[in-house]
């Protein structure tokens, strides 16, 4: 019982991310930014061209895309060392090399190496 009032918020919360995912899509499609101002057109067709090359590439598989996902997200939020602690108790390849490390990290101000 008391899993389902978090359940309910989690399927919630889902559902918000969902709509703002949607509304953005929406705006995006529309040529307005969320907050009504115009998007330029050269953005849009920069973006279209670039999602339109995206979709036509060949996948790696899910694990490898979740896995290059949060390796560029955890990049802007987490050190190195602890990033690589994280993806391999998930079971993830840790950061390959210093070539690697250098191009996720040296890329990113946010934090140190």
């Amino acid at each position: 019982m008391g899993n389902s009032k978090y359940l309910d918020r989690s399927n919630s919360l889902t559902k918000i991310r969902r709509a703002e995912a949607d509304a953005i899509d929406v705006a995006r499609s529309s040529g307005i930014d969320c907050d009504g101002t115009p998007i330029p057109k050269a953005k849009l067709d920069l973006y279209k061209q670039v999602m339109g090359l995206e979709a036509g590439r060949q996948r790696s598989g899910v694990s490898n895309t979740m896995r290059s996902r949060i390796v560029r997200i955890g990049v802007k939020d987490l050190p190195q060392n602890e990033l690589d602690k994280m993806l391999v108790a998930a079971d993830f390849a840790p950061l390959k090399d210093e070539k690697d490390v250098a191009f996720y990290y040296e890329n990113n101000n946010d934090l140190p190496l």
